[in-house]
């Protein structure tokens, strides 16, 4: 699978705490074995986002993301909660 890293992500990527850097270096790993896996909480998101995915980082922090074709997704955005207003 490749993972673009739209310029938004990447900017809210460096930004981020070490400890948080290094769970989502894990969290993506497992992303890239299995987007479905149980320990990701993958979910479709709703309202004006419906046409994103997000998964967890850990209880406070997200990645948002689409499918940019079957072998392909795009990270837009990484953060607590509130990257989804």
């Amino acid at each position: 699978m490749k993972i673009l890293y739209l310029p938004k992500f990447a900017k809210q990527y460096r930004r981020l705490p070490i400890r948080i850097k290094d769970l989502a270096e894990e969290k993506e790993n497992i992303f890239r074995k299995n987007p479905n896996d149980p320990r990701l909480k993958t979910h479709k998101l709703h309202g004006r986002l419906r046409s994103f995915w997000a998964f967890s980082v850990n209880y406070e922090y997200r990645i948002i993301f689409d499918l940019a074709d079957k072998n392909t997704v795009r990270f837009y955005s990484i953060g607590l909660h509130d990257i989804y207003e």
